[in-house]
């Protein structure tokens, strides 16, 4: 399997700083990519990984806190999923490295949360920072998301867009809970209020999902500055026009993005997946496996 991954972030147009943050990494060797300089303002930054056992994970992080700490906090939580599976991070339990990939995954959201919450509380500068943080670890066999917050994953398949991880917000809640519909929640005055984000709280509970990879499989990892300017259709339509350049589609959804406001900043991944060990899709709904930590022998094997 070969990896075909473009990846570009912004402050756009309205704020001064950029607070979101991405890793590229190859687990095979410790090969990555994470956010350029702001002089780089959404410079597409492109890699091609040849899968090998270990896995490749992308990932998003949007920050809150405002200036400098959220731009810490989202820095500190890819830096800390990286440092943990590349094996930078010394202090870990033999059974951390034997591991399945998702259960790593899980392990460095937590251990991040722990290290930006005591930042935020022993540091006046960064009080109150917090950051979401949405991953993908890709191997032959899954694709297994983690996400705490509101930065999404779809999948496009077949030419069909799913979104992949569930906002963990309080407009989602109230869907619910049937105190408001999908549409009331748009235009919600609390549309942007998550009830989870690393640092936030002393433990956070990540959400966790498996799909079956299949061959031409696009993955988008985004922060909400694109999803909440672009619906899924929007999404889908932009990067089938550009499914020979996907590169091109990056530029494409943030120039859109923009376009109709560009109030936040925008992290975009693309990523294609194809090989002959990968399965030939099937025009059929997509199946979506909750993934339960506390069980998670019984229900990732």
């Amino acid at each position: 399997m070969e990896v075909e991954i473009h990846a570009t972030t912004g402050r756009g147009p309205v704020r001064k700083g950029n607070e979101d943050n991405y890793l590229l990494l190859n687990l095979a060797d410790s090969q990555f990519l994470t956010k350029p300089p702001e002089t780089e303002e959404y410079v597409v930054k492109s890699v091609k990984f040849e899968f090998e056992e270990n896995g490749i994970v992308l990932a998003v992080s949007d920050g809150c806190g405002g200036a400098l700490a959220g731009d810490i906090s989202s820095a500190m939580a890819v830096e800390t999923v990286k440092s943990m599976l590349t094996g930078e991070v010394s202090n870990l339990e033999q059974s951390f490295y034997e591991g399945i990939l998702i259960e790593k995954l899980y392990d460095s959201a937590i251990y991040a949360n722990r290290l930006i919450h005591h930042s935020g509380r022993t540091n006046p500068n960064y009080n109150s920072m917090g950051c979401t943080l949405t991953t993908v670890g890709i191997t032959l066999e899954n694709l297994d998301f983690l996400e705490v917050g509101d930065s999404r994953a779809y999948l496009i398949r077949n030419q069909k867009i799913y979104q992949i991880t569930q906002d963990q917000t309080l407009v989602v809640k109230l869907i619910e809970e049937g105190q408001i519909t999908p549409e009331e929640a748009e235009t919600h005055p609390l549309k942007n209020v998550v009830l989870q984000a690393l640092g936030a709280q002393n433990e956070v509970f990540p959400d966790c999902v498996r799909l079956i990879p299949n061959r031409n499989d696009i993955l988008l990892l985004c922060s909400d500055g694109l999803s909440n300017k672009l619906t899924a259709d929007d999404l889908s339509s932009i990067i089938r026009d550009n499914s020979n350049d996907l590169g091109n589609a990056c530029n494409c959804l943030i120039q859109e993005a923009n376009k109709r406001g560009g109030e936040d900043n925008i992290t975009v991944i693309l990523a294609k997946l194809s090989g002959n060990d990968l399965k030939e899709p099937v025009d059929e709904a997509v199946k979506i496996y909750p993934l339960h930590f506390n069980d998670a022998h019984d229900d990732l094997n």
